[in-house]
């Protein structure tokens, strides 16, 4: 077993007030936990602060497209995440969170919720992101129940199914496109009118089975144990109708959690945090990886392997 314990503690212990690190890691999803385990196994002090285990793994029900698994729930992938993290002795602090991050010349300090206070050589900001809501009735009930936000992670669950796309824009597009080789029918909700690219449009035209109702407002998600439908209005002669089916992607973005740092990074027109290929932020110690950054496709893999990248960026940082 490996077991880089460098300070002799136990892996609470490490997290004490004005305790020193050499990498501290904000955010315990796949990216912050993969990030640990490399810079653990280079014998790194390195600790992880998360609310939550797991991060986004949570919104998604069933994985069936990460190597070396062929069918595991959201759930179940994250406690495999952890327990490896916790064969390697990796010290976590979760169920707090981060309240503020300043830089004061080359160190990094953390105020934490439980009132202590960290420091660091070097940071991973990790937090991902949150998927944009609808904020409709009947939606965070039916959440994995017919409801999900992620069409890359859940088409296949939906074979022969009539399935919704809400959204208008090209994440909404080219869910649509990704849902084709397996949904029976799709049907597109739209408050608007398409934002799309007009090249992601020209490929719907030739998509049959697909319906499209914009300028229609999604007001409540229908459902008894699994989400059967919608109830929506179209705002162009004010009337309610229903619209059957088994399920509902929300294609209407995510929100990059970037607010703590915000302010020490250069953020891109949608917040994210902008990396180069070493993960390095424009702050030098401070790097990013996973959904809060500018990577176009946010997956579960592509996170885990911003990590590593960034785990090994750091190591080389920390030993000039």
């Amino acid at each position: 077993m490996f077991s880089f314990d460098v300070t002799q503690k136990t892996k609470q212990d490490v997290f004490y007030h004005d305790a020193h690190f050499d990498a501290l890691i904000v955010g315990g999803g796949p990216a912050g936990l993969n990030a640990a385990l490399y810079l653990i196994r280079k014998g790194k002090h390195v600790g992880v602060i998360t609310k939550e285990i797991g991060g986004q793994l949570h919104n998604t029900s069933e994985v069936d497209n990460y190597l070396g698994f062929k069918h595991i729930l959201g759930k179940d992938l994250s406690d495999q995440f952890l327990t490896h993290a916790n064969h390697l002795d990796i010290p976590i602090l979760h169920d707090v969170s981060v309240e503020n991050i300043e830089k004061i010349h080359q160190t990094f300090k953390l105020k934490v919720s439980n009132g202590i206070i960290l420091h660091s050589k070097t940071l991973l900001y990790a937090t991902g992101g949150s998927p944009r809501k609808l904020d409709v009735k009947g939606e965070m009930t039916f959440a994995n129940k017919g409801v999900s936000y992620c069409t890359t992670c859940d088409a296949p669950f939906f074979k022969d199914k009539h399935v919704i796309v809400a959204g208008g824009g090209n994440s909404a597009a080219e869910a649509v496109i990704d849902l084709v080789p397996w949904a029976s029918k799709i049907t597109v909700v739209h408050r608007s009118q398409w934002r799309a690219d007009a090249v992601l449009l020209k490929k719907l035209e030739d998509i049959p089975n697909l319906n499209i109702h914009l300028e229609t407002q999604i007001l409540e998600v229908l459902g008894d144990t699994s989400m059967n439908g919608l109830k929506v209005l179209n705002k162009s002669n004010n009337e309610t109708f229903e619209i059957d089916a088994q399920g509902l992607f929300i294609e209407i973005g995510t929100i990059p959690n970037v607010s703590l740092i915000k302010d020490l990074v250069t953020l891109n027109d949608r917040d994210e945090v902008i990396v180069n290929d070493m993960q390095e932020t424009s702050c030098e110690g401070l790097y990013a990886a996973g959904d809060v950054t500018n990577q176009p496709f946010k997956q579960i893999i592509i996170a885990t392997a911003e990590g590593a990248k960034a785990a090994l960026a750091m190591n080389q940082y920390l030993n000039k």
